[in-house]
């Protein structure tokens, strides 16, 4: 049931705060092998956390496995965290005399051919340059916290940086499932932050005159436009704002106020130390019954659980997360049967008593008998062309518990592809072999045109002949055709 990586590439992270460990959790989970250098005594137990809740969350995102992990190695030298990285990252703090030291050194030891990303929220790709021995190999790659679950990483490339080691580097960042935003021009702060950073003026602002506390603000955020923001962003929301006459007829109508002395962006507050106070009582009234680590698994289960949704409609993050897992390898077989399901089960599969909700185990079938469908050629193709198998009935058998973080593997036997009728078995394993669940199924061949019944034919009829032939050599499963008790 395990499974290996036989030629994982190599990550270098030099920096392992809160952005370093997350970066080394995302390539870790999608299979390479990271060397990080930080001098932190603590840099282990910090990254080791953070991969810990990555572990949790990444790989709920999917409904295939991710890559076998890679190899996670800690280094005292810079020669050696970044020689043979295919990719390495910088995520010391923002300090510019600290990052010219710091890039200095590992371009003394790194190949020649492979970019330096930093991490910087707020320097360009020019000033990270200065006096470096090869500027073009340095570019901005800004990511958003947490690293291992937010995709988008803004890619800031200076003149000195040739297109295709930016396009090169783009495919690895793909590779691991994130979003990279090349950045057309060099800008301080880039495009993200700056937009954040005028929210942030104008939360000050409303905390220093009074008007509302930081919860209140939060909520203004979450509750409204911050929903609507992560499928659509700003532009695409007031577009819709502006009704059947688009987005000319909304700036005709809200253009005029941005005249009005709505906002101060162009001031922020002297933040005095009453003001700093005040902005973290109110932040500890508002958050201060959970530890910091509290905080990050509630943000990553309410972000798996939004993006899940996102990745049904392929919008924003979602289709970012569609994009990673096609490209995840196929599934093999186990003891001659194809695994039509592998995947990890997420913290919102379970209920009230700790494991999986019965309606999961059924939701994984269909995903394995849709993996089934595609196997024999009863693909999206086929159904668009007009056919299609509908599920009739299930049998379900719970053998033991299986809860969020379990990994679990689904191999399917054909009991019958004749006719109309198409008969499935299931197994749910857990990655030690053991079976965790079966699942009988039954399904009828359609015309999508009537709605009725229809024989299969063409390549579905051949494929389902063949798999039939190698299936029926195999032992029938104890379960199949069981009734309750």
């Amino acid at each position: 049931m395990s499974s290996t990586n036989p030629n994982p590439k190599k990550a270098a992270v030099v920096g392992g705060g809160v952005i370093g460990g997350g970066w080394v959790a995302r390539f870790l989970l999608n299979g390479w092998n990271v060397s990080v250098f930080d001098p932190d005594p603590q840099a282990e137990r910090k990254i080791g956390e953070v991969i810990e809740n990555a572990r949790r969350s990444l790989p709920a995102l999917y409904d295939r496995a991710l890559p076998a992990e890679g190899i996670l190695t800690f280094h005292n030298d810079m020669a050696s965290t970044v020689a043979d990285a295919a990719w390495i990252q910088e995520s010391a703090p923002e300090q510019l005399a600290l990052k010219h030291k710091i890039l200095a050194d590992i371009q003394v030891h790194a190949p020649k051919d492979c970019l330096i990303g930093s991490s910087t929220s707020g320097f360009k790709p020019s000033e990270l340059q200065e006096e470096s021995i090869n500027p073009g190999q340095i570019v901005v790659a800004h990511p958003f916290n947490p690293v291992y679950l937010l995709p988008l990483i803004e890619v800031v490339p200076s003149k000195a940086t040739d297109a295709a080691a930016v396009d090169a580097g783009c495919e690895i960042l793909r590779s691991v499932g994130l979003k990279p935003l090349v950045v057309r021009k060099e800008i301080d702060a880039h495009i993200a932050d700056r937009l954040l950073e005028a929210v942030w003026r104008e939360g000050l602002w409303l905390v220093h005159d009074g008007v509302a506390t930081t919860q209140e603000i939060d909520d203004a955020i979450r509750f409204g436009f911050g929903l609507r923001w992560a499928q659509m962003g700003l532009f695409e929301t007031y577009r819709i704002a502006g009704g059947e006459a688009g987005m000319e007829h909304f700036i005709g109508q809200f253009g005029p106020a941005l005249k009005w002395p709505w906002t101060k962006l162009m001031d922020v507050p002297e933040l005095t130390p009453e003001l700093t106070a005040r902005i973290a009582q109110q932040s500890d009234d508002q958050s201060g019954h959970m530890t910091i680590r509290e905080l990050e698994r509630l943000r990553d289960d309410n972000l798996v659980g939004m993006m899940r949704a996102l990745k049904k409609s392929g919008s924003g993050a979602g289709g970012t997360i569609n994009d990673h897992e096609a490209s995840l390898q196929n599934h093999g077989s186990i003891d001659h049967l194809p695994v039509t399901v592998d995947r990890q089960i997420p913290q919102s599969w379970t209920d009230y008593n700790g494991h999986m909700n019965e309606a999961h185990y059924v939701e994984i079938s269909a995903q394995a008998s849709d993996r089934f469908m595609e196997l024999i050629g009863a693909d999206a193709e086929y159904i668009t062309a007009g056919s299609s198998y509908f599920t009739v009935e299930n049998h379900v058998c719970y053998v033991q518990e299986i809860t969020a973080g379990d990994r679990i593997s689904v191999t399917t036997q054909l009991i019958k592809g004749l006719g109309k009728k198409l008969h499935l078995f299931h197994r749910l394993m857990m990655i030690d072999g053991q079976v965790a669940a079966t699942v009988e199924t039954m399904l009828l061949h359609v015309d999508l045109k009537t709605r009725r019944t229809s024989e299969p034919g063409g390549i579905v009829a051949t494929n389902l002949a063949e798999i039939a032939v190698q299936h029926d050599r195999l032992a029938k499963p104890e379960q199949l055709g069981r009734a309750i008790g």
